[in-house]
């Protein structure tokens, strides 16, 4: 069972962190997904999406995730990240990203996210990443 829900995460989102990339499309137990419409400010040359934008977009995922299971925490921060990018992102689709928790603890936040292209079957990124989590009060 999940603290926030999607529409609360958002809220918090736009207090806290306005100029991420996405839009979230539903949170479940230790579950995000995220979506985000390509314009032309997310491509490199060859009309293929940026590897920026496509960790950009992981990384937000993720912290959407740990949110939903631990409520509003704007200093849950990345520590580690790794992308390994898959194949080409088209320019021409909107990207999805499914972030799932690995561990919960105390401290530390773990989880992957894979992102596609929508439409296709196989992920374009496979990210790995570890939160760090604020003492509790």
């Amino acid at each position: 069972m999940t603290v926030m829900t999607a529409a609360a995460i958002e809220d918090f989102l736009d207090d806290v962190f306005p100029q991420r990339v996405g839009t979230i499309e539903g949170v479940d137990h230790r579950r995000a997904t995220m979506s985000l419409a390509i314009e032309d400010e997310h491509l490199r040359p060859g009309a293929s999406v940026s590897g920026p934008t496509l960790m950009g977009l992981a990384d937000v995922c993720l912290y959407v995730a740990i949110l939903a299971e631990i409520g509003p925490e704007p200093m849950a921060v990345t520590s580690d990240l790794h992308c390994r990018f898959l194949r080409r992102a088209r320019g021409d689709r909107d990207l999805i990203a499914n972030a799932r928790l690995v561990k919960l603890g105390r401290r530390l936040a773990v989880g992957e996210v894979q992102v596609f292209s929508a439409g296709d079957e196989e992920p374009v990124a496979l990210v790995t990443a570890t939160y760090v989590l604020p003492d509790p009060d």
